[in-house]
């Protein structure tokens, strides 16, 4: 449904699909496409080397039950992806543009916002599918930030983050801990709040913590 109107634009287009039927119906409908189509997982595609290191822009309607996986390898190669459209399940799109504070934000908020600007582009009822779905669905875009420096180590951040948010109705000071070597001095006010209440800028600065308190009790 995409490709008849991408290949009308100016652009170097790929496209990847695992499902068979799907290469078949492209390779027939779309004959000048034959080169351009690669068959299997993208969650499997070594982009740097398919796309010889060269920038890339992701658009698609994604199948929903990996939509997250897409999300998280479009982390692993942020350098080489500095924007995404697609449409996800309604749920998903809305938990990955969250806004702080709110019921749905969580770990893909944090990490996607870390470092991507994202907008709702529309939402997508049912009766626009045939067969309708029985969930809806909604087109989101993320475009990757200037200033690609986090301001702490990304690996330690996801970290952080995914413990932050495992019991996320607990307060920090209970899901820290297995961060810390023995009984943490409880001055910083991150501690008292839940994890839904803090910004990307606020989990930088509770990596930063986290790490410097590891060293000291080292």
């Amino acid at each position: 449904m995409l490709t008849k109107y991408l290949m009308k634009q100016p652009y170097n287009l790929t496209l990847v699909e695992a499902d068979q039927d799907m290469v078949f119906y492209l390779k027939k409908y779309f004959p000048e496409l034959k080169s351009s189509i690669l068959e299997g997982d993208f969650l499997k595609l070594n982009i740097t080397a398919v796309f010889n290191q060269q920038p890339l822009a992701i658009i698609g309607n994604f199948p929903y039950n990996i939509s997250s996986q897409i999300l998280f390898q479009m982390l692993e190669h942020k350098d080489y992806i500095p924007e995404l459209v697609g449409m996800f399940q309604k749920e998903v799109a809305e938990r990955v543009i969250a806004p702080p504070g709110n019921k749905v934000y969580g770990v893909i908020s944090v990490l996607v916002q870390a470092y991507y600007e994202g907008a709702l582009v529309l939402h997508v009822t049912p009766n626009n599918f045939d067969p309708p779905p029985k969930v809806q669905s909604a087109v989101i875009r993320l475009v990757r930030k200037e200033n690609q420096d986090l301001g702490c180590d990304y690996k330690s951040f996801r970290m952080v983050v995914k413990s932050a948010f495992s019991q996320r109705r607990k307060m920090l000071r209970n899901t820290m801990k297995p961060f810390l070597k023995g009984d943490p001095l409880l001055e910083n006010d991150f501690f008292t709040q839940r994890p839904e209440r803090l910004s990307v800028a606020d989990f930088v600065k509770l990596t930063n913590w986290v790490e410097a308190r590891q060293k000291d009790v080292e």
